[in-house]
């Protein structure tokens, strides 16, 4: 079953363990692509080999710290192995903070960096090593709305995702330079019910959640499937509120700076206090040997939507284009009876 991708046999995801990176490999394997699985958790890499395989796909769940590029560049040499050269890679590993800035010591905002952005650029690196060769192959760069618009309470993961965009910016322009026919896109997310509010380090007084509207993460999967697959655009927007975030930021930014300077506080933290003492995933991961499968879902399925019309048209906006002029023909003919 394995190639039925069309043109892609082998896929890399990174952060495959849960959330997004989880739900994105099961969509590829639906499709009978080979999947590599990059994370730090055995026991969420083992639950997603395990669905890879009932999907009728092969998998090859690697642990790697994105962070360590000697960790990232065995893992690639050890695909192109057993699977052979990569045709897809998707990076979507990430970790970060919830917290002030004042409140988030140096070596936790490092860390934080070095697993989301320089993760990203090693990820990258080792994905051109293998696609170059064969001037063919696809990477997508898993961003956010937060790639354009920082917000309070999250300063290094917003710092991270900007710094994405700059790298992946730089890099298609040299690309294009080279006439490569290697492609680079990005997808831009909104707010995703992911496990990531339960294992990210937090030093808010109250459980940390999501901005709504709230996506489930097969939005986003569906969202980095398509893209993977059109890759000549630059970017995907997905969710109405990433478009306005992006846009309005492009406006009015001194605006929405004093808006999410009142909001954005309450906005990201539940009625309920929070637990200090839990653990987190920064240095170490939870789902390592005596934790548990974190899977693809977070806890806030009630107020996640499973659709995103907005993201559907940004993947066919042809389809939507012709849609809407056969609609006004249609209309003008009927006038003219």
């Amino acid at each position: 079953m394995v190639g039925r991708g069309h043109g892609i046999r082998v896929a890399v995801v990174t952060g495959a363990s849960a959330g997004v990176g989880r739900a994105t490999a099961r969509l590829l394997a639906r499709r009978g692509i080979a999947i590599a699985l990059l994370a730090r958790g055995r026991v969420g890499l083992d639950a997603a080999a395990e669905e890879v395989r009932v999907a009728g796909s092969r998998p090859l769940p690697i642990e790697v710290d994105m962070a360590d590029y000697e960790q990232v560049a065995a893992a690639g040499r050890r695909i192109e192995a057993e699977l052979g050269p990569v045709d897809l890679w998707i990076n979507d590993a990430f970790s970060s903070v919830f917290a002030p800035f004042q409140q988030t010591g140096p070596e936790e905002f490092r860390r934080a960096m070095e697993v989301t952005y320089l993760g990203y650029v090693h990820g990258t690196r080792v994905a051109l090593s293998q696609m170059t060769p064969q001037n063919r192959g696809t990477i997508v760069q898993v961003g956010s709305a937060l790639a354009y618009r920082g917000i309070p309470l999250q300063a290094a993961y917003c710092g991270a995702k900007h710094a994405i965009v700059g790298f992946t910016e730089s890099l298609r322009c040299e690309l294009l330079h080279e006439r490569s026919k290697v492609r680079v896109t990005m997808v831009h997310l909104p707010a995703v019910n992911t496990p990531q509010f339960d294992w990210l380090l937090s030093r808010l007084p109250r459980h940390a959640e999501p901005v709504p509207p709230i996506y489930e993460p097969e939005v986003a999967a569906r969202a980095i499937v398509g893209a993977a697959y059109r890759p000549r655009r630059r970017e995907y927007w997905v969710g109405t509120s990433t478009a306005l975030t992006i846009l309005g930021n492009r406006v009015v930014p001194g605006l929405l700076d004093r808006y999410l300077a009142r909001t954005g506080y309450k906005s990201q933290q539940t009625d309920r206090p929070a637990d200090h003492d839990r653990p987190n995933n920064l240095w170490h991961p939870l789902d390592g040997p005596g934790g548990h499968d974190y899977g693809a879902h977070g806890d806030f399925a009630s107020r996640a939507h499973s659709r995103s019309p907005q993201a559907w048209l940004s993947r066919h906006r042809l389809a939507a284009a012709m849609g809407v002029a056969g609609t006004v023909a249609g209309v003008a003919a009927w006038r003219r009876r």
